[in-house]
């Protein structure tokens, strides 16, 4: 057996536990094989019962010296109750609904048991232990993987298939550039897939996991160095006069601030160069990140080019467009808007100004990568709240001119290092100041009990003329999750404030319903929007003063400040209400910092520290693979060694076409999938 075969070869897998499999993306025997371990029980030390101590997990070798189950044909959920003893002393063994295993245990006979020590009427007890036949010392004892379960199987069950999978099937040759290999002492293949799972010695289990990180995170990072290398060598192209943007920067009403000035700087050098501008532009809410884009969409249209940007929803598409004919009209720069819900001869009479080049600048939503969207003559390519879009989205827009420069834009702050490796292709600015006119949002933690004070101030605010945000994380009621829903809030508010328009909105409605509503609240037709995080972009209301957050501890700290950020951009000052219902201490710690905090970069850091990357981003609306074992964030050592490993490689090797990089090549593709193009 080789470990492409598939699962169905091992005995005892049949085709529904197969699905069952499946559903875990395991097909081969390697897919089982890199089902690693979620954590390890360290069964070497043997304890005697005397020894035994209430709370302590033990692992014990006892003689059934009695058994009782009370049990019959109609009372099956009786418990199973054994006396287990060794030379020191006794231990009450129990197994609740017993009655599967009523013929499982002899008296007289010997079994390990493992599990919780604790403390009933005076005497110790197990209740439902893992065990095992002493003739099974081997499979007991040692240092015990154990998995994240797929539905079905028991930790038995899945150790007994891994094992049989390590038993009868070939180990994999090593791939790993030799050179790699030995200066990084990297564990050879065979002794990592037996070891992680069922390791000899303690020290194993590490050597065997670094094998499978390091090599996790160089496919990671060759992959990404492959991506931005392709992009560089292929971008020679379109050259921008930036020299003209100094012409809209004096036509505006106020000044760049010092982030601004810098990050323009920055982009008008690579519209200048001869080698197209690939940029990612990360500013907090409300830095000031659109203008920017509009200097580079104006000089690019003043060289005889047009523009493009893209946005996620329809409504900032709207925006956008307002935004830019308001700003561009007194230059004569044409500006057209193109949306999924146009009518069709209207969509057509766009196009047919984009192709003929009467149209200087599109905006639109995902509508823009549809085949029938050409260009006369594409210069630049803006891609607006970059998260929302995958890497390939953005590659088909970009497809639609001759190596147009490409700006990407992103409002959620991203730690550097991390940055790095989500947008690898990408060279990267920072817009770090904020307007000197912008308030800080006033930002309170609050207990349940503290709501009804809460929505009173609200009604304040409204009686003022201003408008408000409620965010739940539920669209309606759940019985899984306990937390305010939606449609819950805005049946209680609708009443509690009769005398103002309130609306609900949530992702589940039509897009036209969501736009109106949207467009709606921007224009002042409702006072107070009850939402679930489909606001979290794409909506600039000036107006809106007060965001209350219900059960605020179901959202991640990056998207609170997100969510937080739609108050506060005009010149009143607005207040954010953190309304915390599970009052854990973790839930307290990230709403105290939240209160502390305004600095987007510095709660993303915060945010990751506690959750880790792939909770924040969600990996595939980067762009950025899945990971298996490897951490970007924990491992950022490995990280750094790996991108290093990679840069050699590439650099001895850029199209990956040496023999001993056919391996690696085919971990990439496997990897990135679509999002990246290897030759075969």
């Amino acid at each position: 057996m080789i470990i492409t075969d598939e699962i169905t070869c091992l005995k005892g897998i049949g085709p529904k536990k197969a699905e069952r499999l499946a559903a875990y993306d395991i097909f081969t025997v390697e897919d089982l094989l890199r089902y690693f371990p979620k954590r390890y029980q360290d069964r070497t030390m043997m304890t005697r019962i005397s020894d035994l101590q209430p709370g302590a997990t033990a692992l014990i070798r006892g003689r059934i010296t009695s058994r009782s189950y009370s049990g019959y044909r109609y009372k099956r959920r009786a418990p199973l109750t054994l006396k287990a003893a060794d030379d020191t002393g006794s231990v009450k063994i129990v197994f609740f609904n017993g009655n599967y295993l009523k013929n499982t245990f002899k008296t007289g006979q010997e079994y390990f048991f493992y599990g919780k020590v604790t403390e009933n009427r005076g005497r110790f007890q197990m209740v439902h232990p893992e065990f095992f036949n002493t003739a099974n010392q081997s499979e007991m004892t040692g240092i015990v993987p154990v998995y994240p379960l797929p539905e079905g199987f028991s930790q038995n069950e899945m150790r007994k298939i891994i094992r049989q999978s390590l038993e009868s099937s070939e180990m994999p040759d090593e791939w790993l550039p030799e050179q790699i290999v030995q200066s990084r002492r990297v564990a050879d293949p065979g002794f990592a897939f037996r070891n992680i799972h069922f390791p000899g010695e303690k020290r194993h289990v590490l050597m065997a996991r670094y094998r499978f990180i390091f090599e996790e995170l160089l496919t990671l990072e060759t992959g990404l160095m492959y991506i931005r290398r392709g992009t560089a060598e292929e971008a020679a192209g379109i050259r921008i006069e930036s020299s003209a943007g100094e012409d809209f920067i004096g036509s505006l009403p106020f000044t760049l601030t010092d982030g601004q000035s810098k990050v323009w700087y920055e982009i008008a050098e690579d519209l200048k160069s001869d080698v197209s501008m690939n940029r990612l532009v990360q500013g907090d809410v409300g830095s000031g990140k659109t203008v920017i884009a509009e200097i580079a969409i104006y000089t690019t249209v003043l060289s005889g080019y047009q523009a493009v940007m893209m946005a996620p929803t329809e409504i900032l598409a709207e925006q956008h467009y307002e935004t830019l004919n308001r700003d561009f009209g007194k230059f004569g720069i044409r500006v057209s808007l193109l949306t999924g819900s146009m009518k069709p001869a209207e969509k057509r009479g766009v196009l047919d100004a984009l192709s003929t080049g009467a149209t200087d600048v599109l905006i639109g939503t995902h509508a823009l990568i549809q085949p029938d969207v050409r260009f006369h003559d594409l210069g630049l390519v803006v891609t607006d709240e970059q998260h929302r879009f995958g890497v390939r989205q953005r590659h088909l827009l970009s497809e639609k001119g001759n190596r147009p420069n490409t700006m990407v834009m992103t409002a959620t702050p991203i730690p550097r290092t991390l940055a790095v490796v989500l947008y690898g292709e990408l060279d990267i600015s920072v817009i770090h100041t904020l307007p000197a006119e912008r308030k800080p949002v006033r930002t309170f933690s609050q207990r349940k009990k503290d709501r009804g004070r809460i929505y009173d101030f609200v009604g304040t605010q409204l009686a003022a003329g201003h408008q408000a945000f409620v965010v739940t994380p539920l669209i309606g009621e759940s019985d899984k999750i306990e937390a305010r829903s939606a449609e819950e809030v805005y049946d209680e508010l609708k009443k509690r404030f009769r005398e103002f328009q309130v609306a609900l909105l949530h992702g589940v409605m039509k897009q036209e319903e969501k736009n109106r509503i949207m467009s709606d609240f921007s224009q002042g037709k409702i006072d107070l929007l009850v939402s679930t995080v489909v606001v979290e972009v794409g909506i600039d209301v000036r107006n809106a003063t007060v965001m209350v957050l219900e059960n605020c501890e179901r959202f991640g700290l990056a998207q609170m400040h997100q969510l937080r950020g739609r108050v506060g951009r005009g010149s009143n000052q607005s207040y954010c209400f953190l309304i915390v219902e599970n009052e854990s201490e973790l839930a307290a710690e990230r709403a105290k910092i939240l209160t502390e905090c305004h600095d987007g970069f510095q709660i993303a850091e915060e945010d990751l520290r506690l959750r880790g990357p792939g909770e924040i981003f969600g990996t595939r609306q980067h762009g950025l693979p899945e990971m298996h074992i490897g951490d970007i964030v924990r491992h950022h050592d490995v990280l750094e060694d790996a991108r290093l490993a990679a840069r050699d490689i590439l650099n001895a090797d850029p199209d990956l076409a040496f023999p001993e990089h056919a391996e690696l090549k085919k971990k990439i593709r496997k990897m990135f999938g679509e999002n990246i193009r290897l030759e075969i």
